[in-house]
């Protein structure tokens, strides 16, 4: 039996953050569906992710995205933040929504084109010096749409150089998650397409540099927990980006579409005993909420991590090893289905209330009136959004 004293001094040590750009206005290539109250600047989505902090107790940090967060004063935007009661969190870059990146940015033929693209990675690490970020988050839409258009190797050779140039610029304390994605927007090959072509630039660059492990960018039927224990074994494993798919990288509520899959997840992290602080495994969201209310999804997304966490921490690992020594299979699948089979909510509750908040952080969220305050705050002016 797992001791309840030993899952709650867990879940409490645990750290969620969410992405700055989940408040903004958000939706598909087809539509964006405006909200009333959503951020029209950086210091209002920070404040919205201070909400979501309040209520959880354990979303202390929210993830830039550059340009899109751009703003003329980094540090004037961290003491923002510490007032409001969180931190910035992972800088992420943008090399994907420019012109002069339609055939690639840090694998572009051009070298001009190279060059823009390293120059704003660096531009991230400068702004990581001035909002004291530690993570420096790369993702790359390179990649090429038809056979023939360009050399996969001399693509290689090209990112390899990039990275490392971008690696010499981190300071002592900080690193680089390198995340991959299957396709999309490049149809045929994508530079960068999966955990082992990431982890073999991370190899090349240096033991900083990690691998992000989105849980909506793999192919259907991708066993994601045996990616995330090969990273953790090899101790390359940097960070998560949590969402939710149905057919590709729908960017859908991490949990929603698959909440068996996301306690495989944290089984993983919690047997390789990854969840602390101390880890330094990044657990983040990822999500763009296009059609429900922004601050209650990432609310509702938060809450999903925790009761994922909650079961894996209940498994029985000593039961659960000496049933795979004695290779009874079904006892093994007994032992970890009954723990996901477990209702935690009433532990999750026990967890709130001795953390001081309410045991019903969407309930008190509606209650609190936060959202009829920045519907009636938030009027006029250019709503954040994509781009934003």
């Amino acid at each position: 039996m797992v001791d309840t004293r030993t899952v709650l001094d867990a879940l409490k040590q645990q750290r969620i953050e969410t992405p700055s750009w989940a408040y903004g206005n958000s939706g598909t290539r087809f539509k964006v569906f405006p909200q009333e109250g959503v951020p029209r600047d950086p210091y209002e989505k920070i404040a919205d992710a201070a909400t979501v902090h309040r209520f959880t107790g354990v979303a202390p940090s929210v993830a830039l995205h550059i340009p899109w967060d751009k703003v003329d004063d980094y540090a004037h935007l961290a003491a923002h933040a510490a007032e409001q009661g969180v931190r910035l969190g992972a800088i992420n870059s943008n090399v994907f929504q420019d012109n002069d990146y339609k055939l690639g940015s840090v694998t572009n033929p051009d070298p001009r084109v190279r060059r823009k693209a390293i120059d704003h990675l660096l531009e991230c690490i400068d702004i990581m010096d001035a909002t004291g970020s530690t993570d420096l988050k790369l993702w790359f839409s390179d990649g090429t749409n038809y056979p023939g258009q360009d050399d996969a190797r001399r693509r290689m050779d090209r990112m390899e150089e990039a990275l490392r140039e971008t690696y010499a610029r981190l300071g002592s304390h900080q690193r680089m998650l390198l995340e991959y994605k299957l396709f999309e927007p490049a149809f045929y090959m994508t530079d960068v397409p999966d955990w082992g072509t990431a982890y073999m630039h991370c190899l090349a660059v240096g033991e900083r540099a990690q691998v992000v492990v989105d849980t909506g960018h793999h192919a259907p039927g991708t066993n994601i927990e045996f990616i995330v224990a090969a990273l953790l074994r090899a101790g390359r494993l940097g960070g998560f980006d949590f969402n939710s798919r149905f057919y590709a990288d729908d960017d859908l509520m991490v949990g929603s579409a698959d909440p068996f899959q996301l306690f495989r997840i944290m089984h993983e992290i919690v047997l390789a005993d990854a969840l602390r602080p101390e880890a330094n495994i990044a657990f983040m969201l990822d999500q763009c909420h296009n059609i429900e209310p922004k601050i209650q999804a990432v609310i509702r997304s938060v809450m999903n991590v925790q009761e994922a966490t909650a079961k894996a921490l209940l498994v029985d690992h000593a039961a659960l090893a000496a049933a795979q020594d004695a290779g009874d299979v079904l006892e093994a699948n007994a032992i970890l289905m009954d723990a996901y089979n477990t209702d935690v909510r009433p532990l999750l509750r026990q967890l709130r209330e001795e953390m001081g908040i309410d045991p019903d952080p969407i309930a008190a969220y509606k209650r609190s009136g936060y959202y009829e305050k920045i519907k009636a705050e938030r009027v006029g002016g250019v709503q954040a959004g994509w781009g934003a």
